[in-house]
């Protein structure tokens, strides 16, 4: 553990973390190493209250890169799921364009290209046991807070109140800590899925569950890709996407609460497509508009010591693949900026980590919203692009 003097930034602070996602917890652990004062704010009754999702893959120079900094690596490589990090591409008759290769690859974390994936419960069970005792405060949903003397109160659902020196808001693309640094929304990136949850797929539709063999499976042509994972209970999420106008939602007519009307929808959309991906709709009995919003970075909040945000509570932008990974990595750039004693003040080195964050978030954002249309609505010269660029070891498929 670091001395008070290394971290004198900080020294008899109290830092509350607003959401206890992977970038969340990381964070708190970074901090505690520095010997910090710090407290995480999670909405979730307990660490057992909800499956956590489909499994997520880290980065070699960000996710992996702060699971090293924060001592992790050994429990993380012990626990992380070999060979789930392959994918394969089909086209709409279900004919495989590329395989890398499923369950064959030789894990190496000193490789710049291996993208380890790990069931999410697991990372953050990892990341839990790291802490402190009492670190998490479970059933804390935040509501609210407001400016009192040189810090913060925090207000809560459960009708808790907390003080804090410094707040992080790491509550995600709804955050309700974020409004109180900028107004600036969100925008519709062209694009929308429709996902859904089959909870065991080996039964309901066993075909869909060879074709993704333990790995990443994606379906790209006639305008549409379906993505499907692994969850990390077993079960798989899928995504089905498009380009559509913003107000999409609001003026296509399906009831989603009526999984008849989604499937009906799906079944007519992809008519020309496998009647294998048929059983996939059929298997799920709920389904989830998702209008893919970023927030556009070229416009930035002005700096507030004692404030910031990190993950997509910071720069929402639609999945690329990198959402975990630079949550996780703002995490590691602020804990090391918050205890840099070249620094003189608070506000100072948060605008040194705002810098950071804002600029690495710009160009992935810009990136990624301005190839949507090629991962939502590809044509053939899109899609061989797509090839080109998963073979030379570039891949961007969502996690």
């Amino acid at each position: 553990m670091e001395t008070s003097q290394e971290i004198n930034l900080l020294t008899g602070k109290k830092i509350a973390i607003v959401g206890g996602g992977p970038g969340g917890l990381t964070l708190a652990k970074l901090l505690q190493q520095k010997g910090v004062n710090v407290q995480v704010y999670e909405r979730d009754k307990s660490q057992s209250s909800r499956v956590q999702g489909s499994i997520v893959d880290l980065h070699f120079d960000s996710g992996l890169k702060a699971i090293n900094a924060a001592g992790l690596l050994e429990e993380f490589a012990a626990n992380y799921m070999p060979g789930a990090d392959k994918y394969r591409l089909l086209d709409i008759k279900g004919n495989i364009l590329l395989d890398d290769g499923n369950q064959k690859g030789t894990a190496d974390f000193g490789n710049e290209h291996f993208r380890p994936e790990i069931d999410r419960g697991k990372l953050r069970d990892i990341l839990l046991a790291s802490l402190l005792p009492d670190t998490v405060i479970w059933n804390s949903q935040f509501v609210s807070m407001h400016e009192v003397k040189n810090g913060w109160e925090l207000h809560f659902k459960n009708g808790n109140t907390a003080f804090a020196d410094i707040v992080i808001g790491s509550d995600g693309y709804r955050s309700l800590v974020r409004p109180i640094l900028t107004d600036i929304k969100a925008l519709y990136s062209g694009a929308t899925i429709i996902q859904g949850e089959i909870n065991h797929p080996k039964d309901e539709c066993p075909e869909i569950f060879q074709w993704v063999d333990q790995a990443n499976l994606m379906a790209m042509g006639a305008g549409s890709t379906i993505a499907v994972q692994l969850r990390g209970d077993g079960g798989l999420t899928f995504y089905a996407a498009s380009m559509h106008p913003e107000n999409w939602g609001e003026t296509n007519g399906i009831d989603f609460k009526d999984a008849g009307a989604v499937r009906s929808y799906l079944n007519d959309h992809f008519k020309e497509w496998n009647e294998v991906f048929f059983t996939l709709f059929e298997a799920c009995q709920h389904f989830v508009l998702r209008p893919l919003n970023y927030f556009p970075m070229e416009h930035q909040w002005t700096t507030r010591a004692g404030l910031t945000l990190i993950g997509d509570a910071a720069h929402l932008m639609p999945p690329n693949g990198e959402g975990v990974n630079l949550a996780m990595l703002d995490a590691l750039d602020l804990s090391e900026c918050l205890t840099n004693t070249a620094f003189n003040d608070l506000h100072t080195a948060t605008a040194a980590y705002e810098n950071i964050m804002f600029e690495r978030a710009a160009g992935l954002s810009r990136e990624t919203v301005e190839g949507i249309a090629d991962f939502a609505s590809p044509t053939d010269e899109s899609i061989k692009e797509f090839i080109k660029m998963m073979s030379e070891g570039q891949s961007t498929i969502q996690h």
